[in-house]
């Protein structure tokens, strides 16, 4: 991506669109007086210190110091450059850049090589479902589809398709339409021969699910096997568009209901979601055969807090159902689990009882966070037997000792007590043992145990009073062009004496040249460096008088101008101390008098 952007381009985008709208698509936002406020994206949090100004068009995190527009906050989230955040945006906003861009018609600046991944991904989505859907050879993969379940239209929607039986259609299919068979190997679509260097498709008479990113592009595909062949599923190997670990299945679909639901559900495999979503439940997502990550939690928190996992009922789907809870709710999530009978998978549970039941008595019925731990400790313990019933009741209290909540602490003790037939008092003490045995042995950690690491900035100490006033005088200059160029006349050619202040107002006296009003946003874009553009948007933020009064912008220079005379002050302490310990007295006396004409210039 070579072409640049005119700079009324620019302008165009950042008036067009609006920041609380675009990032919203990341972040959920509450409006709290005149700003919005959402859990960080770029930091673990549990309570919300990510603010985004409507007015300025800005956004800033008191916990982490990350701030900036709506570009910067594009290429922050999604490390991209500023040119792609431009052509994203620009999109969204329907404006014609008028720029050609080399590398795709879509404007994402990737390398050919990925591009033709993504290019032969998207071909070959399009024609297996042609196979599956139009042609006689995909008929009897389409009947084994409908004989299970699927409908013509989760067919349509999911872009389900065929791979015919044959070693080489594909490799002969993409090699026709000039994509290079070394790419398209290293692609996960053919496999290279050893014996030979010749290539063979990886894919060969199975029902094609494909897999897409989190914007809806084709990466992956999984192949089911019609019969007995094995493996029942075939999935593309990991390459440089397709990453397990980062991916969710059905999210670029799933994404609208999330954000209206304000609730997801997670799943174990893309099956359960199809048959989910086939019986109404259309905010279903997956893993890819792999346990939860730390990526894919941020990308669910982007979009919701509230998750109903969703796993087999089995001794393995229970046990990865706990283990992907704690991560969520060490990632501040709130979590409820959906149970089903029987050993079932959501797929099998579907299939023998029906969506509506599904709908109502399993994810409608889902459990609390705590009453899944309730039944997740019982398992493999004969409460019958003493021992295992003092134990489990132990173990119970710890996980009730880590609620935050009064009332659900009460509620869930009671619980306990009714089950038990134990007092409640007895309940209470034993909860009290606990937590303060938890609380020595947790004396001289710096961190939680399981809790993710917080960047979060070194608490403030008290700044110095040149420090404050050089800040406010920027606040101002911010907001009013006449301003800036009036203080710039009051420190009659000195200079702030902090360095970041000084280079802030030099780009900002640049930025008036060609800027007749104030704009945060298009300021930000003016500034080159990020350090000083986090310093910008800190400022922005500061509550301030909006009209500053003669007497406050006097008193705000001279703090300035102070600082440089107190640094001389000191300095020339330094000097007549050397004097008088060489007992050059005169020399002292001199400068001790300067000293006195110094402080009464203060």
């Amino acid at each position: 991506m070579a072409e640049r952007i005119a700079e009324e381009k620019i302008n165009q985008i950042r008036q067009s669109v609006d920041i609380v709208e675009i990032i919203s698509e990341y972040v959920q936002l509450k409006k709290q007086g005149r700003n919005y406020f959402g859990l960080c994206p770029f930091h673990g949090e549990n309570s919300p210190s990510f603010s985004v100004s409507t007015d300025k068009q800005i956004y800033h995190c008191f916990g982490c110091g990350a701030g900036g527009n709506v570009f910067s906050f594009l290429m922050e989230l999604e490390g991209i450059s500023f040119l792609e955040a431009a052509v994203k945006l620009a999109e969204k906003a329907n404006i014609d850049l008028q720029v050609n861009f080399s590398a795709s018609g879509k404007g994402k600046s990737v390398s050919p090589e990925i591009q033709s991944m993504l290019d032969a991904h998207e071909l070959l989505c399009k024609f297996y479902h042609h196979l599956l859907v139009n042609t006689k050879d995909g008929q009897h993969a389409l009947e084994y589809l409908l004989n299970r379940g699927f409908t013509r239209e989760s067919i349509d929607k999911f872009q389900i398709g065929y791979s015919l039986n044959s070693w080489d259609f594909v490799y002969k299919f993409l090699s026709k339409r000039d994509f290079s068979p070394e790419i398209m190997e290293k692609a996960g679509l053919i496999i290279k021969r050893e014996r030979d260097g010749t290539y063979f498709d990886r894919f060969r008479d199975r029902i094609m699910f494909p897999i897409f990113d989190r914007n809806g592009n084709s990466i992956a595909f999984s192949g089911r096997s019609l019969g007995a062949d094995e493996p029942k599923y075939l999935n593309s190997p990991e390459t440089a568009i397709f990453n397990k670990s980062k991916i969710l299945y059905n999210f670029h679909l799933a994404k609208p209901s999330i954000r209206k639901l304000q609730q997801g559900v997670l799943f174990e495999g893309f099956a359960d979601v199809i048959a989910a979503d086939k019986s109404g439940v259309e905010n279903g997502i997956a893993t890819m055969g792999t346990s939860l990550t730390e990526e894919h939690i941020t990308l669910i928190r982007q979009n919701t807090q509230s998750i109903t996992i969703c796993f087999d009922s089995d001794k393995a789907g229970i046990e990865a159902a706990y283990r992907a809870g704690n991560m969520l709710i060490d990632a501040g999530c709130t979590i409820k689990v959906a149970m089903m009978s029987d050993g079932l998978d959501p797929d099998e549970y579907i299939k023998k009882n029906g969506p509506e039941k599904f709908r109502n008595e399993v994810i409608g019925a889902s459990l609390t966070w705590m009453s899944f731990k309730f039944l997740y400790f019982r398992r493999g313990k004969n409460l019958q037997i003493e021992g295992d019933r003092l134990a489990y009741i132990e173990t119970i209290l710890k996980e009730i000792s880590k609620l935050t909540k009064a009332v659900e602490k009460d509620h869930y003790l009671r619980q306990l007590a009714s089950e038990f037939s134990i007092s409640l008092d007895a309940l209470q003490q034993q909860l009290k043992q606990i937590f303060f045995t938890e609380k020595r042995k947790s004396n001289g950690q710096t961190q939680p145990v399981n809790k993710p690491a917080i960047v979060v900035k070194p608490a403030n100490k008290l700044k110095p009073a040149h420090y404050n006033a050089e800040r406010r005088l920027i606040a101002h200059m911010l907001r009013d062009r006449d301003m800036a160029y009036k203080v710039q006349d009051l420190l009659q050619g000195n200079t702030f004496n902090i360095d970041e202040h000084q280079a802030i107002i030099t780009y900002l006296i640049g930025f008036y040249e060609e800027h007749v009003k104030p704009d945060s946003s298009a300021f930000l874009t003016y500034i080159q460096d990020e350090n000083l553009r986090r310093i910008v948007v800190d400022i922005e933020m500061m509550s301030i008088n909006e009209e500053i009064s003669s007497q406050e912008l006097t008193d705000y220079i001279k703090q300035v101008l102070n600082y440089q005379k107190l640094l001389k002050i000191k300095e020339k302490e330094v000097e007549q101390k050397e004097a008088e310990r060489q007992s050059d007295f005169s020399k002292a006396a001199a400068i001790a008098n300067e000293i006195i004409q110094l402080r009464k210039s203060l």
